[in-house]
């Protein structure tokens, strides 16, 4: 502690800023219910200022006369990761990974740890959930046996301070922030005040070192507890990962990057050696559909050609179209936006005249794949209506097109991207709207003005009217 300054701690109402030495349920000055939360105050001793000390003042300067900090990238040797902190951790960065409990956090980054330390990086991994010999374990288990990665079993922020200290390491791994706590506050570990005031030391203390901290944080469905909400300001990089622990693939967003380009999408699969990184996204989402011109697929799917980021991958829209048992049709959605499937089907009744006001409609993106990109507002309008018709899409085509209120195609960004992805993966042609002003290779690319027109020329065989299969 700073000599001449005494800490104590108060209450802070987050709605109003109502200030109590105590806790209490409900606040005085907004009447709000549990939204107190103890803080550390510094004030000045006798004799003292109560100012910080600061070695330097601060200084005005031009922008022009500032020198951009520049430094190598950090390689972590998993590419995946290393393509959404763009290109690397950059030195000196905190980093937070947040995700449900179970997804696979503590594995990703005990493999980042065991590749940094083969790499020459000395490591720091600090534990609070696990003893050390279970961490030992678990790296054995997935080839992890560096000794330049050092373990530390403690919860007190203090002991972590020490350690990295008198180790000096290049990186430093928190898992995870909620079981860390500082003695200086009175609130259990976990709490909105211990987590916010332990990661803002971690946070000076490295910067100050110029060290790499990954911190990990748990987060519920909802995204409710104290973790990754309360400090997406704080940090420079803030990762998500994400799947379904009864599937074996792990998806991981950056949702901000202050040394990078955000949402970006990496694909891991969880194996028994650990996570594997997914360099072909697009042939593990479509594992099972042909992509052959000949042989079309079955009624009620299309392919849409997605960005995720700077990339393209293709997925396989899913609709189920069937006459409904209930006074209100049921409308049901599995990695799509919600809000914009009844924007769609009202479009399909009004501009191409389709009966769904007494029909159940559900989408669903096939293997638990989500996208919020409007390039796939065509794919789900032509499933829904090969399912309704029960007729396939014309084979050997995907689709990239955002549907209008007007029932207009409208463009979407990088088209040539998402044309190169389709062809690769065998596919014969991307359709999408005629006035695309990207597209250079006409000849693979079906070009439609609205929806109607694509519908009825993607489900129909030309020149019979009928259906492909």
């Amino acid at each position: 502690m700073t000599p001449g300054k005494k800490r104590r701690t108060e209450y802070v109402c987050q709605e109003c800023g109502y200030r109590l030495p105590v806790w209490s349920g409900r606040c005085p000055g907004c009447s709000e219910w549990n939204t107190l939360v103890e803080e550390l105050v510094t004030s000045a001793a006798p004799g003292g200022t109560g100012r910080p000390s600061s070695t330097a003042p601060a200084m005005v300067q031009p922008i022009a006369d500032i020198t951009p900090e520049t430094a190598a990238r950090l390689q972590t040797g998993l590419s995946e990761l290393d393509r959404i902190l763009g290109g690397g951790a950059f030195p000196g960065s905190v980093n937070l990974v947040g995700g449900e409990p179970g997804v696979g956090k503590s594995t990703l980054m005990l493999q980042l740890a065991g590749k940094l330390a083969a790499s020459g990086t000395r490591v720091l991994y600090a534990t609070g959930e696990e003893s050390a010999g279970q961490i030992a374990d678990r790296g054995r288990r997935l080839g992890v046996d560096e000794t330049g990665l050092l373990v530390l079993a403690a919860t007190s922020l203090p002991e972590i301070e020490r350690s990295l200290e008198t180790e000096t390491p290049g990186v430093v791994i928190v898992d995870s922030i909620q079981t860390i706590y500082s003695p200086e506050l009175s609130s259990a570990p976990g709490s909105v005040s211990q987590v916010r005031h332990c990661s803002g030391e971690l946070m000076r203390y490295t910067k100050s070192r110029g060290l790499t901290t990954f911190l990990i944080g748990h987060v519920t469905r909802e995204g409710s507890i104290a973790g990754p909400k309360v400090l997406e300001h704080l940090v420079d990089a803030v990762i998500y990962f994400e799947g379904d622990r009864k599937r074996s693939y792990r998806l991981l967003r950056a949702v901000k990057n202050r040394f990078g380009s955000t949402n970006e999408l990496g694909v891991f699969e969880m194996t028994s050696s650990g996570l594997t990184g997914v360099a072909e996204a697009s042939r593990f989402f479509l594992h099972g559909r042909s992509t052959s011109p000949d042989e079309p697929g079955d009624p009620g799917t299309a392919v849409a050609a997605i960005m995720e980021g700077t990339r393209p991958f293709l997925v396989e829209i899913q609709a189920l179209v069937s006459s409904t048992r209930y006074g209100y049709p049921q409308r049901s959605v599995s990695g799509f936006d919600s809000k914009r499937l009844p924007l769609l089907l009202a479009v399909l009744e009004k501009r191409c005249g389709f009966e769904l006001g007494n029909q159940d409609v559900y989408v669903n993106v096939a293997g638990g794949a989500r996208t919020s990109d409007p390039g796939a507002d065509l794919a789900v309008c032509l499933a829904v209506a090969s399912s309704l018709f029960d007729k396939p899409v014309r084979p050997g085509v995907a689709v990239a097109a955002e549907v209008g209120l007007g029932g207009e195609l409208r463009a979407v960004s990088h088209f040539e991207w998402r044309l190169r992805e389709a062809l690769n993966l065998g596919f014969a042609h991307l359709a999408g709207s005629g006035s695309d002003p990207e597209v250079r290779e006409e000849e693979k690319h079906l070009g439609f003005e609205d929806l109607g027109t694509a519908v009825k020329s993607l489900l129909e065989k030309p020149g019979s009217g009928g259906n492909w299969a």
